[in-house]
C-alpha cells in the first residue's frame, strides 16, 4: 500500500492482522485506518490500536438504522405469516432440520 493509503473494515475484524496493521500505523507505512469491526468486540481494555492518532473507530452498528430495522421487522413479520399459514418461511438458520 501507498503511504498515503488508508485502510477502511467495516466487515469483519479476523479480516486484518491487528499487529501487523498496529505496526504499520505506526511506522508510517500506512497513513491511517477506519475501524468498525475488531477480531474480539468489544476491543480488550489496553488495545494498541486504540492509543494511535491516525485511527477512526466507530461502533459496530452497521444494522442499526432505520431502513435496516424496518426489513428486518418486515421479514420477522414475513416469517410468522408463512409459518402460521402452513408454509416454509423464506429464511431458515437450520433448514437441515426443518419438517415440513
Amino acid at each position: 500500500m501507498k503511504k498515503t493509503a488508508i485502510l477502511v473494515n467495516k466487515a469483519r475484524g479476523p479480516v486484518i492482522d491487528g499487529p501487523a496493521l498496529y505496526r504499520a500505523l505506526k511506522k508510517g507505512q500506512i497513513a491511517g485506518v477506519g475501524l468498525n469491526v475488531f477480531p474480539v468486540e468489544p476491543p480488550p481494555a489496553g488495545e494498541p490500536l486504540l492509543e494511535l492518532d491516525n485511527i477512526v473507530v466507530s461502533p459496530h452498528m452497521g444494522a442499526v438504522s432505520e431502513d435496516a430495522m424496518i426489513r428486518m421487522a418486515t421479514g420477522v413479520a414475513r416469517g410468522v405469516i408463512a409459518v402460521l399459514q402452513g408454509q416454509k418461511p423464506a429464511h431458515i438458520i437450520n433448514p437441515e432440520i426443518y419438517q415440513e
